[in-house]
């Protein structure tokens, strides 16, 4: 049976962003993916924003590696020639009532440790944001956006510098503990393969607990999967930061905000839809509602020039009604099985914190 030092299973931008930080030369490290391409799931079917960390728990980890890991992921693109830019984000107060709500969040990102929120009032808005209405912002001039997928390939390219290699069309089914290393098992390109690793890093994503309840040993925290849907819209955008209105009360979501990617195109999202199953479908039929959320804040909206985007999928731990959860990770401090980490529930920032989440995993193992 083949022996490796690390194993890693999954190459979204946890798997990769673990590989980049852990691979050298004196020591095999195998990527195992089981699509045909990298970052296929959550890691290619989100906003491409890099988050300056306002929204989470203070002393949370999405609230500490989300600071943590935007400094490292800007120093990483400028260091490794990845296209991002520091856009900035508006959070918008559209009525006066929302105010209250605006001021918790700014105190709120203060005690995460962001000290650099601008406050914007109705007349300074209207001079930034022309098209935009609302009676007062808060400016985040560290959110940023980015090129992820030329991100995933900058973290692959040095993980393999280091002598890390990827399988695709791999999926690992079931892992053993055998004596000092474990037992990875599952089938590559329709051959059953099996290989012993002294270290495995679950970074499945939305099949880590999968591969959690077929792990000896270990218990799986439950799944909920929460789609988030995306209109683009056609033409010119009227908009030249990113748009945040406030967060809905009682939902898994941030509100449906306005983000540009890199080309300046703009896009609308993403909504909160809770799954049975995966499901990256977008129906034509959310115009309608989409284009009233917008409205709210972008009061010229064409709906007409609303098209039907993509969909990605959250990895929640929280399910509907419940508070948000953390992210999960799980250390053989934690479930004592040597060598061995799981990541879940890594949804938003996870490609913010990435970088951040691949050095906790290092100081684990």
């Amino acid at each position: 049976m083949h022996s490796i030092d690390t194993l890693i299973i999954g190459a979204g931008a946890l798997g990769l962003a673990c590989a980049a930080r852990l691979a050298e030369p004196r020591r095999d490290t195998l990527i195992l993916e089981a699509e045909g391409l990298i970052g296929s799931h959550a890691s290619s079917r989100n906003s491409e924003v890099i988050h300056a960390g306002l929204y989470y728990p203070p002393g949370s980890l999405k609230a500490e590696l989300c600071l943590e890991g935007r400094e490292r992921l800007y120093a990483w693109c400028a260091q490794h020639g990845v296209a991002h830019r520091r856009i900035g984000k508006l959070l918008v107060a559209v009525q006066q009532d929302e105010i209250t709500r605006l001021d918790a969040l700014a105190a709120n990102a203060e005690a995460c440790g962001v000290h650099d929120l601008q406050d914007i009032d109705q007349a300074r808005l209207g001079e930034l944001e022309p098209a935009l209405h609302g009676v007062r912002a808060l400016l985040s001039p560290s959110t940023g956006i980015i090129d992820s997928h030329a991100y995933l390939q900058s973290l692959l390219a040095l993980a393999e510098r280091r002598g890390a290699q990827l399988v695709l069309h791999s999926r690992v089914e079931r892992l053993q503990r055998d004596r000092e290393a474990w037992i990875a098992s599952g089938h590559s390109a329709g051959e059953a393969f099996s290989l012993r690793a002294q270290r495995v890093i679950n970074a499945g994503g939305l099949f880590a607990q999968r591969l959690a309840a077929r792990t000896e040993g270990l218990q799986a925290p439950l799944l909920h999967l929460c789609q988030g849907r995306y209109f683009g819209y056609a033409g010119r955008s009227p908009f030249s930061h990113l748009i945040y209105p406030m967060p809905e009360a009682n939902t898994a979501g941030l509100g449906i905000h306005a983000t540009l990617d890199l080309a300046g195109q703009l896009r609308f999202g993403p909504d909160v839809h809770w799954l049975d199953t995966l499901d990256y479908r977008v129906d034509e039929s959310l115009r309608a509602p989409f284009a009233a959320a917008i409205a709210r804040y972008f009061p010229a909206l064409d709906a007409a020039r609303l098209q039907p985007g993509y969909a990605g999928v959250r990895a929640k731990l929280s399910g509907p009604g419940e508070p948000a959860a953390d992210f999960l990770i799980q250390t053989p401090a934690d479930h004592r099985l040597p060598g061995l980490v799981n990541l879940f529930g890594i949804e938003s920032p996870g490609l913010t914190a990435s970088l951040a989440i691949a050095e906790r995993v290092a100081r684990a193992l």
